[in-house]
């Protein structure tokens, strides 16, 4: 039988990241992510459910994820599934959480206030009248070479 330990999560962070560094330099952030559902009881009453995940993100990500996500911020997760399991004061423990193999900011940009630097992209503004192409250069004739 085919075995496959794949998730995709949306939702939003309960805390800021934590970052730390492993003993080899890697760097490892460590999300909480609260889902939120919505769903109709059989006496169709509106109830909200709240699922709590614990994410964990690696290298590159975890140090984006460090810097530019806070407490409410909306990700999308990619990862798989890890069972822990460990013994704490002769009692066994456990915990699940999702090893992520890639995470997307879903939350957009914020809107740009009085002093902040604008966005230099290219794509992001107009040309001036300055950087916009000349146009094509009308073709030179030698008055020598004229037909009539």
């Amino acid at each position: 039988m085919a075995s496959m330990n794949k998730v995709f999560l949306a939702g939003n962070l309960t805390r800021d990241p934590e970052i730390r560094y492993s003993q080899s330099g890697k760097a490892v952030a460590d999300l909480n992510l609260a889902i939120n559902r919505k769903f109709k009881t059989a006496s169709g009453e509106l109830k909200e459910d709240t699922c709590f995940v614990n994410v964990v993100v690696w290298d590159r990500q975890a140090e984006l994820a460090g810097e530019y996500l806070r407490k409410g911020s909306g990700i999308l997760v990619e990862g798989s599934l890890r069972l822990d399991q460990w013994e704490s004061n002769g009692e066994k423990r456990s915990r699940l959480r999702v090893i992520a193999d890639r995470i997307q900011f879903l939350d957009r940009a914020k809107k740009s206030e009085p002093g902040d630097v604008p966005d230099e992209r290219p794509a992001a503004r107009e040309k001036t009248a300055a950087e916009q192409e000349p146009p094509p250069a009308e073709e030179k004739t030698d008055a020598d070479n004229l037909p009539f």
